[in-house]
């Protein structure tokens, strides 16, 4: 099944121009994406280290991962949201990219190996959620669940170095990139 015909539809609606042809749209997209990846990374890189005995078994992990995963889930809507709306901008130009089938390759792994760890380790987690270490299946789930995460990370940049921008500025830019981003460094910094 040829799916570059549904790429191109994707790239060609008026969301996708508009990303495309928005001095504002594609920057606060992507810096949200950023942001939601961060966060995604981040509070699963603290419940890994848990499952590593990082800085040790004392902490209820059942706890840990309830507090932390609330927020993971929360973060990695944003991230699937704002990554559709990353995608449709310049979807042919993804499409084309072994990079982008590399990260999303690791997060379709990153989610087996969570779900191998919920429906498989986790089930003894009562005899060793709190005071003796995690068994062996428990901290290979965590260190592979770092190693698939920091790929994603790596994945994402790569892409942006390996993607082909056109980057000529096109005539219908709704605005000037210097003075957005000068009243963007006067509304952050609280000058003006």
């Amino acid at each position: 099944m040829d799916l570059l015909p549904i790429v191109e539809a994707i790239q060609n609606t008026g969301f996708a121009e508009w990303m495309r042809m928005s001095r504002k749209g594609l920057p606060i997209i992507n810096w949200m994406h950023v942001v939601a990846i961060t966060t995604v990374f981040g509070t699963i890189f603290v419940v890994d280290l848990r499952l590593l005995n990082y800085p040790n078994a004392s902490r209820s992990f059942t706890r840990l991962s309830e507090e932390m995963l609330r927020w993971t889930w929360g973060a990695f809507a944003l991230a699937v949201i704002t990554g559709l709306m990353l995608f449709a901008a310049n979807a042919v130009t993804y499409y084309n990219n072994t990079a982008f089938w590399l990260k999303m390759g690791a997060i379709v792994l990153a989610g087996i190996n969570m779900a191998v760890f919920q429906f498989l380790t986790f089930r003894s987690v009562t005899h060793w959620d709190r005071d003796r270490p995690t068994p062996v299946a428990a901290r290979a789930a965590g260190a592979m669940s770092i190693l698939l995460w920091l790929s994603v990370i790596f994945l994402g940049r790569w892409i942006g170095f390996t993607k082909g921008y056109n980057f000529e500025v096109p005539d219908e830019i709704e605005e000037d990139l210097f003075d957005f981003g000068m009243r963007l460094i006067e509304a952050v910094s609280g000058f003006g």
